[in-house]
């Protein structure tokens, strides 16, 4: 209901439609508006849509660990090593070889669920060399490896990876938890202040009533007095109950001020907004339907409240974040497995000088060519090199692995006291719901009850004062009797309206019986409690 009554006043307002000369214009104003409207401006909860984007970023951030890592280098290269050795390949008058290089090498590594990795290797690479030894000159190396890491005990069941997954799928159902949480507490106090504006609004009328039928009481007098039938002395009585009830008038009014400027609070977030200026007019006035009270249902309710859902959030979290720290005091036992094959290539070095004289030097016909050559011998396995073994590492001491672990586990100790108080509170908040509403439903029917009767008697009342049988006191008595039994009734029904608002949102329900969507998105689930 986008285009609803209040909004659309308060545009009027702020484009000057309605009369500036008018100090109270009437906003009318339904239970559905007032609802929809605090839920657009509630500051807090706008707050917490966005911790709820930000947490469903934290969950794409945290997939993004198992992304491929490419890493890609070329680099040019010129070196002249220092040698120590009569064979140092140097050409005459040189003190060492230089060698020229060019290459270009790509990786990918790629995390595992198992909590290893896999990582791909290749270089493609042209060395020049005047090395007189170096048969080949270019020559064009390649290779191509591939490895396997596993750990076996840190890092197997839990790794940083994963751990950062978990907690940030609980940090989003925590989120979906807090934002529910502060939507039906804001719906919950809109429709107590509604309601109340309403119970205010009938109790000045009443008090309206009550002053009218005063008036008449007194002018009843003074026709009496001038006919002679009543003394000068009896007009004392209606005339200062009278001023009495006028003044009860203006406290009642007083009261409707407040509890409209509270409602308003809810509903204008801009302490400048002009609607603070109208006078907001509950459009909703029905009396509450009947509705069969319904034994409570505690399980239910802790299943469905947001405050049980956090404190479980909280518990889940802690224990991920529990078993990753005594994963982390574990010693680090690693599987390591490779294969990488390499290839070689290149044309004869025309400086080659072989250190004994056995014939001319030739290059071998499987490895004269270029860089097509060089991935050929490559392809063809000439020069393999694989590996298995194990890496162990273990940290010496490692205070603060297991100090950590410590602090973990006392929170964790405390979060679980923390979720066993909030299903406590969620029990006693139930209990006492449904025994309000039952209470408030038995106080209307009094009430009703009672001022049916208070009717009656003021009937009676002023028939017997008609006929002279009476006094005007008891006909204000009786008048004041129906008033307060009117008032009595209006409080009940309030009170009423209030413990169905209490018991729904105590029960988890309010949202969903005022059929309200938070946003689009699916919410995440509710994490398990104690469970990672």
């Amino acid at each position: 209901m986008k285009a609803s009554t209040l909004l659309l006043v308060l545009a009027a307002l702020r484009a000057g439609v309605l009369n500036a000369d008018d100090p109270a214009p009437e906003l009318r104003l339904t239970l559905a508006e007032a609802r929809e409207t605090a839920l657009e401006r509630n500051v807090e909860l706008r707050v917490e849509r966005e911790a709820a984007a930000i947490a469903d970023a934290g969950e794409l951030r945290a997939r993004g660990a198992w992304d491929p890592l490419l890493r890609v280098d070329v680099r040019a290269r010129e070196r002249t090593d220092p040698v120590n050795s009569i064979l140092s390949g140097a050409p005459a008058g040189e003190l060492a070889p230089t060698v020229r290089s060019a290459g270009l090498s790509l990786g990918v590594v790629q995390l595992l669920p198992t909590g290893g990795s896999l990582t791909l290797t290749s270089t493609l690479a042209r060395e020049k060399t005047d090395n007189v030894f170096s048969i080949l000159s270019p020559a064009w190396t390649s290779s191509l490896g591939l490895e396997i890491r596993q750990p076996l005990l840190r890092n197997r069941v839990i790794d940083p990876a994963r751990a950062a997954l978990r907690v940030a799928r609980i940090d989003r159902g925590r989120s979906e938890a807090s934002l529910r949480r502060i939507a039906s507490d804001t719906v919950a106090a809109v429709e107590r202040a509604y309601w109340s504006l309403v119970a205010a609004r009938q109790a000045v009328e009443a008090q309206a009533s009550a002053v009218a039928l005063a008036e008449r009481q007194q002018e009843d007098v003074k026709a009496r007095v001038e006919a002679g039938t009543l003394s000068e002395s009896d007009l004392a009585t209606p005339l200062a109950e009278l001023e009495r009830r006028k003044g009860e008038l203006l406290a009642s009014r007083e009261a409707a001020a407040r509890a409209e400027n509270a409602l308003k609070a809810l509903l204008l977030g801009d302490p400048a907004d002009p609607a603070w200026a109208s006078r907001l007019v509950p459009a909703d006035e029905a009396e509450p339907a009947p509705a069969p009270s319904a034994a409570p249902d505690v399980a239910a309710a802790e299943e469905r409240r947001p405050e049980v859902a956090e404190a479980a959030a909280r518990l889940d979290r802690l224990a991920i974040e529990d078993e990753a720290a005594r994963d982390h005091a574990r010693p680090q036992l690693d599987l390591v497995a490779g294969y990488t094959g390499r290839g070689l290539a290149g044309d004869l070095n025309p400086g080659v000088a072989p250190p004994f004289p056995s014939g001319p030097v030739e290059v071998p016909a499987a490895l004269d060519g270029g860089p097509g050559r060089s991935l050929g011998t490559l392809g063809e396995g000439r020069y393999p090199d694989a590996s298995v073994g194990l890496s162990f590492a273990l940290p010496l001491g490692n205070r603060t692995a297991r100090a950590e672990s410590k602090q973990l586990r006392s929170a964790r100790r405390q979060a679980e006291l923390a979720l066993l108080r909030a299903r406590q509170q969620v029990g006693v908040e139930v209990r006492n719901a449904a025994l309000a509403e039952e209470t408030a439903e038995q106080r209307v029917a009094a009430a009703r009850a009672a001022h049916r009767a208070a009717e009656t008697q003021l009937r009676a009342e002023e028939e017997r004062f008609a006929a002279g049988l009476t006094t005007s006191f008891f006909v204000l008595t009786r008048q004041n009797d129906l008033t307060q039994a009117l008032l009595v009734e209006t409080r009940a029904l309030a009170d009423l309206r209030t413990a169905r608002v209490e018991r729904a949102r105590a029960e988890g329900t309010l949202l969903s019986d005022r059929q309200i969507q938070l946003h689009d998105a699916a919410p995440a689930a509710v994490p398990e409690r104690g469970t990672r």
